[in-house]
């Protein structure tokens, strides 16, 4: 084969394989944006507060993110108990999951009866309590 027939021929692969990693590199940087974009817009399963020894009271259902429990008026959950400190815990939902942490109340956050100290994951089913009011919890 003679020279410029074999120059050309390598141009060709050249100019395919960084045609191929052009496109590679695209397709993953708009996955990669489009999994972010799902992620920021991830919404947080409502939550539903179901306050126990109160069958009157209606369930306090939430669809944010984060639900503050506490005597402060600023709270989602206004709690009016002497046991509950103004800002006594908080949920939120994050990592796909909804946790519970206490905001170093006086009289602690209780997870079905163990002290939570740490971020706890919370399911349905769980009781939780601060101070002496206990509510049932419903995900979903």
């Amino acid at each position: 084969m003679s020279g410029p027939i074999l120059l050309v021929l390598r141009l060709a692969l050249v100019i395919t394989l960084y045609g191929f990693l052009i496109w590679a590199l695209l397709t993953l940087w708009r996955d990669l944006k489009r999994q972010g974009e799902m992620l920021v817009y991830q919404q947080a399963p409502p939550i539903t507060l179901t306050r126990n020894g109160h069958s009157e009271l209606e369930p306090l259902r939430f669809t944010s993110s984060i639900v503050t429990l506490g005597r402060d008026p600023t709270c989602d959950v206004l709690l009016e108990d002497k046991t509950v400190s103004a800002s006594h815990a908080r949920l939120s939902y994050h990592h796909g999951q909804w946790w519970v942490e206490d905001l170093q109340s006086r009289n602690g956050t209780f997870l079905n009866n163990a002290v939570v100290s740490t971020q706890l994951v919370v399911t349905t089913d769980d009781r939780l309590r601060c101070g002496q009011v206990e509510f049932s919890i419903a995900i979903g």
